[in-house]
């Protein structure tokens, strides 16, 4: 079984398309495990919902699924994030919200925990550095994790009792899976935010037991005109060019 790795869509469709068209491309998949964040930001919430779900799938809630579907405060949200999802719960239809409410916000597949941004703190927390890393490795029982929310594609790996090792991921990198316990993030395939505008994902082969990482361009100029159409923050609209 292959399992096409996603997180953070953010309602960018072109960029979710190109991804599922490469992954095919690349080593095909079976299914998808998408990490949370399928809307907010982006102008095609009910339609990344929609192709997402045409998919043998899991999908984690991330904490802009459910302030789309009415169930996190917009307030802990900065302006242009709050308004963006005030904008996209507009824009779904009732069984886009009741798909949002239903999702998880942690699952276990074989020897993965998938979470949206910690094991620790599902919803909220970011991985990013050591500290944290290291305070969340005890909150999962399975040998690895993935989690999304930072929009940074990286490893941590557990080297000691008290290190772990932070790599960022490259296009074409192969994580081999071995006796050290791994915290991976493969990327936003919508809204990266590591400099690199290309849409990030990455594919997991239970029978090589290898993950994959990968990053392919998208029309980025499509979604941005869709965003200005349905007058999104321009702040919003110019980071997918610039890849923060």
């Amino acid at each position: 079984m292959r399992h096409l790795v996603v997180a953070d869509i953010h309602s960018n469709l072109a960029a979710f398309q190109t991804v599922i068209d490469d992954a095919r491309q690349q080593e095909g998949f079976d299914s998808i495990w998408c990490l949370g964040d399928v809307v907010g930001y982006g102008p095609d919430p009910h339609d990344c919902i929609a192709l997402l779900r045409r998919y043998k799938h899991i999908c984690i809630a991330g904490n802009h699924d459910l302030a789309a579907a009415g169930k996190l405060d917009t307030r802990d949200f900065n302006d242009e994030a709050a308004y963006a999802n005030h904008w996209t719960a507009h824009q779904l239809t009732p069984d886009d919200t009741a798909y949002l409410v239903s999702l998880p916000i942690r699952a276990e597949q074989g020897h993965f925990t998938l979470v949206h941004g910690s094991p620790r703190q599902p919803i909220w927390e970011y991985l990013i550095g050591q500290h944290e890393v290291m305070a969340n490795l005890t909150c999962f029982n399975t040998p690895y994790c993935l989690v999304g929310h930072s929009h940074v594609a990286l490893v941590f790996e557990q080297i000691g009792e008290n290190r772990c090792m932070r790599h960022r991921l490259s296009s074409g990198e192969t994580i081999l899976l071995g006796q050290h316990q791994l915290i991976i993030n493969p990327g936003s395939v919508g809204q990266p935010r590591d400099g690199d505008p290309r849409a990030g994902y990455a594919i997991y082969n239970e029978e090589s037991n290898k993950f994959v990482c990968y990053r392919i361009e998208y029309d980025i100029t499509a979604t941005q005109v869709k965003m200005r159409k349905a007058r999104l923050p321009q702040s919003l609209i110019n980071r997918l060019e610039e890849g923060w």
